[in-house]
């Protein structure tokens, strides 16, 4: 059953209601009993005894909400949680991006604010790299519509999907993100076990003692010193890109940014002792980038913004990247640096559970493409090194697992040079399929037209003014770039499909850890997610219950996704005190 939780309509301001409906009533359409109306602030009781008073149990509802994001952090401080929602603005989301390709006839019956993805996209200007944008702008919340019109949109998803091509995978589409959405509001309520303490020692360690408001740290005003010192620019700020840049020319480092991988790909150029004193040149420089980097990412602000009660609470965007992949608010919260690591430290009597998904993403490829050959290679542990071993018995030369892995990593990302593109050709004799669904996702990204992940996540369509690009062919410099932006565009939407896949693939796996949490009443909690990993924290006594639950949840969504096609979904399981000693 569903129920639709809402303003009242036609009611003052701070009157809900819930809206009853059958699941399986035609579009979702509301069904008596009729609608129980309740104050605002007692949505929390509602919602434990609204199942008993309907006579269903708890775990039959699927509770519908405008966004979960907005609403569910209201039901944890009460302490209430639920089996199943429905987040219509993420299924509104999903929904508009498919009609606009033509995949599904769906008109909203209201508008609901979500955050729109950020990523890759067909544009003329260069695509920003996916996965690092985690500062994204916030919106003020709107007024929430009513529970009749968020019926009425409840009925207009279920139509669409229901019509759709792929219904059953579009309906897993959006249940899994929806089971997204409370995932990622309790982890951030439960939060990251965090030691402050040890982190401050790991900066004064690295940084020297915290230094007074507008300073910087000792290492780094010594390093700073000693750049300007091996550039010969006395009071140069290497904060400055502009003059740092200028004074790196200037002192015959020729590089046209400041970026650490161009600095060392020029302190490398000619090898042997000239790339020695190259490198002993901007040695200072590099080490006062890294430096810099912890401080203002990781450093002591950072502790005071983040962590509280011994805990760093994740503020995560689910589906912020385009491909499906989550982004976060701010604090960094897709990745953890090395050099902080050892903060992570469960609770006393706990263990954190690290669980790594291995190779996920041309297991993924292997199971949509039904490449019988990478299939075969993704049953086993290593599929890298399983593609070398039928490398070398095909005469091919994919005969090196370090070989393999960077022409088949190279070939969903479109790499055009270098070992993984002179490779290309062996890798497509051995898995034709494969090659296939990725040269027509990049075919179709060339040509303007959107891709779809498995379950139905469509890429978005190319602006006005890409198309305009691509078409200009007035000069031969026009040419040029409509060319590089035809290319550009076949890489992002040959990566989509894949990445995005995987998201959903993460998407089922961590569903069916909380099922399966939930199941047992464990106080184990998910407390961290990053693409193909997840952290769960708990009392060491439910630790091998824990792992287990961890492996048969990765196997089952594989199995959600792609039935029974022959891909394994290994993981690599960790149960430590440190999140140091997992990675």
């Amino acid at each position: 059953m569903f129920i639709v939780l809402g303003p009242a309509p036609d009611a003052g301001p701070g009157t809900w209601c819930a809206v009853p409906a059958e699941a399986d009533a035609p579009a979702g359409l509301p069904q008596a009993p009729a609608p129980v109306t309740f104050p605002r602030e007692a949505v929390a009781d509602v919602v434990r005894a609204l199942p008993e008073r309907l006579g269903v149990e708890p775990s039959g509802v699927r509770w519908v909400l405008a966004s979960v994001a907005e609403e569910y952090p209201r039901w944890l401080r009460a302490g209430v949680r639920v089996d199943a929602v429905r987040d219509l603005s993420l299924g509104q989301r999903i929904l508009l991006r498919a009609a606009a390709a033509g995949a599904v006839e769906y008109r909203p019956v209201v508008e609901l604010p979500v955050q729109e993805p950020q990523g890759d996209a067909p544009a003329p200007a260069p695509p920003a790299v996916q996965g690092t944008m985690f500062d994204l702008p916030t919106e003020e919340a709107a007024a929430t519509p009513d529970a009749r019109a968020l019926a009425a949109e409840l009925a207009a998803q279920h139509c669409a999907v229901t019509v759709s091509a792929h219904p059953a995978r579009l309906r897993l589409l959006l249940a899994a993100e929806s089971q997204g959405a409370i995932v990622a509001a309790e982890m951030h309520r439960a939060g990251l076990p965090w030691r402050a303490d040890l982190h401050d020692a790991r900066l004064t360690e690295r940084l020297g003692p915290r230094p007074a408001e507008g300073e910087r740290p000792a290492r780094l005003e010594a390093l700073a010193e000693q750049v300007a010192s091996d550039l010969g620019s006395p009071g140069l700020n290497p904060d400055s890109q502009k003059d740092l840049l200028r004074a790196l020319q200037t002192a015959g480092v020729t590089v046209d940014s400041t970026r650490q991988h161009e600095l060392q790909a020029w302190a490398a150029r000619g090898g042997g002792a000239q790339a020695e004193a190259r490198t002993a040149r901007i040695a200072a420089l590099l080490e006062y980038k890294a430096l810099y980097r912890l401080w203002t990412a990781n450093g002591w602000h950072w502790i005071d913004t983040w962590v509280r009660d011994g805990r760093f609470h994740a503020a995560y965007l689910v589906g912020g990247v385009v491909t499906g992949r989550w982004a976060a608010h701010g604090g960094g919260a897709m990745q953890v640096p090395a050099v902080v690591r050892d903060a992570v430290r469960a609770d006393a009597g706990h263990l954190l559970t690290v669980a790594d998904a291995s190779q996920v993403e041309p297991r993924i490829l292997a199971a949509m493409a039904q490449d019988a050959a990478l299939a075969a290679a993704g049953s086993t542990p290593d599929l890298y090194r399983e593609v070398a071993e039928q490398g070398r018995s095909a005469g091919t030369a994919l005969d090196d697992r370090s070989r393999a892995k960077v022409t088949l990593l190279g070939a969903m990302y479109g790499a055009t040079t270098g070992d993984s593109a002179a490779l290309l050709p062996h890798l497509r004799r051995l898995y034709p399929a494969a090659l296939a669904l990725l040269e027509q996702a990049a075919a179709a990204g060339e040509a303007g037209r959107p891709v779809a992940t498995w379950l139905g996540r469509f890429s978005p369509a190319p602006e006005p003014r890409w198309l305009e690009a691509v078409a200009d062919r007035s000069t031969r410099q026009a040419e040029s770039r409509a060319g590089m932006l035809r290319r550009s565009a076949g890489r992002f939407t040959r990566n989509f499909v894949v990445q995005g896949t995987a998201a959903e693939w993460a998407l089922c796996w961590m569903g069916g850890i909380r099922r399966r949490l939930r199941t047992a009443g464990a106080r184990t909690e998910l407390v961290f997610f990053v693409h193909d990993e997840v952290v769960l924290h708990g009392p060491a006594d439910e630790a091998s219950a824990v792992a287990a639950a961890v492996r048969d949840a990765a196997a089952e969504a594989g199995r959600l996704l792609f039935g029974d096609a022959p891909v394994d979904f290994p993981l690599t399981v960790t149960q430590t005190e440190s999140y140091a000693d997992a990675k």
